[in-house]
């Protein structure tokens, strides 16, 4: 049970208490559990294949929310597109969708690199009260910039 795997957990755990971050202790917890229940052969490789998806979705039913409770209809939609603030929100939503398709393509294409976004996402995470969305928009970043340095070394 104790091994290299483990004991990144338990160091990540502890960066996690440091820093204050439920998120990277519940999610450490959950795997721990997972192992000891000795349902992580099982479940690691769907989670890992389709967690992504299950987070993204996640999200997207709470960004819905208002909208599905009434909080949130035409008008409003309508006064937020008649300020600068407004198209920013739309222009940002519209450049971060571009930029994670890149970042799915650079995850499934280049699993290595998944090492170094997540540990950059996890410094973010516990250091600085970033949220851990950053591995999907971290590697579209890095692939948008890839392409760019391609294009002017190669």
């Amino acid at each position: 049970m104790f091994n290299q795997s483990t004991l990144f957990l338990l160091i990540l755990f502890i960066l996690g208490y440091i820093g204050k971050n439920q998120t990277i202790m519940i999610a450490v917890y959950i795997l721990f559990g997972l192992q000891l229940l000795k349902m992580d052969e099982k479940l690691f490789p769907h989670i890992q294949d389709r967690g992504m998806t299950w987070g993204v979705t996640i999200i997207t039913v709470a960004v819905l929310i208002p909208i599905a409770n009434g909080e949130i209809g035409f008008r409003e939609l309508l006064d937020s597109v008649k300020s600068y603030y407004g198209w920013i929100a739309l222009g940002s939503g519209i450049f971060v969708a571009i930029v994670a398709r890149g970042g799915l393509d650079l995850l499934a294409n280049d699993p290595h690199l998944t090492t170094a976004l997540v540990i950059g996402t996890l410094i973010a995470v516990v250091f600085f009260q970033g949220v851990a969305v950053g591995p999907l928009i971290g590697a579209g970043i890095a692939y948008m910039i890839m392409r760019i340095v391609d294009f002017f070394v190669l």
